[in-house]
C-alpha cells in the first residue's frame, strides 16, 4: 500500500514541526538532575571580578528566558496548524525549564559561594546587572508578539519571528551560551572548570537549535511564498544587531579582549557568522534549513 493510498491521519508526522515537536519530547532533560557539586569548588577559583562577571552573565540569561516564557504565548494564540502548536508547547516548556536551571544554579551555586566569601546575598533580578540595550532588546520583543494579538499579518510574524527566533535566541542567546562554554568547559585553562554550568548550557542550547529552526522554517515559508519581502527580515534584524551586541559586551564579564575566555570581538564575530548564515539559508531558494540533529548539534 502506497503513502498515497492510506487513510487521513489526524496528525502530519512528515512535517517540520512535528519532527522538532518528536525531538523534544526524545531529547527531555531536567534542570534538578545535573549534577552542581563540581561547581561549588570551581566558583572558588574565581577572582572576584570573575565571579562578578559570571553572575551577571547568569542573570543576563536567566532573566532573558524568563521574558522570552512569557512572550511565547501570542505566536501559541494565532498559529493554526496542530503540529505548530504541539511544537510551541514544547518550547514554552522548555523555555520555563530554562528558567529553572538558572534559578537553581543561582541558589545552590552563587549564593554558598557568596557566603563563603562573606559577600552579602545577591539577587538575579538586580537591576545592576542589566543596561539600557538589553531592556530595550526584550521589550521590543514583547511589542512584536504582542502585536500578533492585534493584527496577525504575515509582516507581523515575520517579524515576530525576527525579533524572537533570529535575534533573541539565535545571536543573543546561543551566542552568549557559546561563550560560557568555552570559558568554563576544559578548553579554557586560565579559568575553573563549572562541569554542571556547561552540561546545563549543552542541553539549553540543544532546545534553541530547535526554537530557531522553527522560526528560520516559518521566516522561509513567508518569504518563498511571496507573502513577504526577504528585505523586511534584513531590515528587522540590523536594526536589533546593535542592541544584541551591546548586551554582549555589558558590564565586566569573564572574558575581555586581553583576558582569559572568547573577547568581546569573538563572540560579535560568531554572532555575525551565525545570523549571516541563517539568514542566507531563509532568503536563498536553493538553501535549506539544516535538519533538527544538525540544529541541536553542540558544536565546540
Amino acid at each position: 500500500m502506497s503513502a498515497d493510498d492510506l487513510p487521513a491521519m489526524q496528525l502530519d508526522t512528515s512535517i517540520r514541526p512535528h519532527n522538532y515537536y518528536r525531538n523534544a519530547v526524545e531529547k527531555h532533560w531536567d534542570p534538578h538532575e545535573i549534577d552542581l557539586e563540581a561547581d561549588l569548588e570551581g566558583v572558588a577559583e574565581l577572582p572576584g571580578p570573575a565571579f562578578e562577571g559570571l553572575k551577571q552573565s547568569l542573570a543576563l540569561f536567566g532573566a532573558g528566558e524568563e521574558s522570552v516564557t512569557e512572550d511565547l504565548a501570542p505566536l501559541a494564540v494565532v498559529l493554526e496548524d496542530v503540529e505548530d502548536q504541539m511544537f510551541i508547547t514544547t518550547q514554552l516548556y522548555e523555555e520555563s525549564k530554562h528558567v529553572d536551571f538558572f534559578d537553581r544554579y543561582w541558589r545552590e551555586v552563587v549564593h554558598p559561594e557568596e557566603k563563603r566569601r562573606g559577600q552579602d546575598l545577591s539577587s538575579p533580578t538586580d537591576e545592576r546587572w542589566f543596561n539600557e540595550p538589553y531592556d530595550e532588546l526584550f521589550e521590543r520583543n514583547d511589542r512584536a508578539m504582542a502585536r500578533l494579538l492585534d493584527e496577525d499579518t504575515p509582516e507581523n510574524r515575520a517579524k515576530a519571528h525576527c525579533h524572537y527566533h533570529l535575534t533573541i535566541e539565535g545571536i543573543l542567546a546561543q551566542t552568549g551560551y557559546y561563550g560560557l562554554t568555552l570559558a568554563y568547559g576544559e578548553t579554557e585553562p586560565a579559568l575553573p572548570d563549572l562541569p554542571g554550568l556547561v552540561e546545563g548550557l549543552k542541553l539549553v542550547r540543544s532546545d534553541e537549535g530547535r526554537h530557531v529552526g522553527f522560526g528560520m522554517a516559518k521566516l522561509k515559508q513567508l518569504v518563498s511564498s511571496g507573502e513577504v519581502d526577504p528585505d523586511l527580515l534584513r531590515e528587522t534584524v540590523d536594526t536589533l544587531v546593535p542592541l544584541v551586541q551591546e548586551s554582549l559586551t555589558h558590564g565586566d564579564g569573564a572574558s575581555s579582549e586581553a583576558g582569559p575566555g572568547l573577547s568581546p570581538s569573538d563572540l560579535a564575530d560568531y554572532a555575525y557568522s551565525k545570523h549571516q548564515q541563517r539568514m542566507r539559508q531563509i532568503t536563498t531558494a536553493s538553501e535549506t534549513i539544516p535538519d533538527v540533529e544538525e540544529l541541536t548539534e553542540i558544536e565546540a
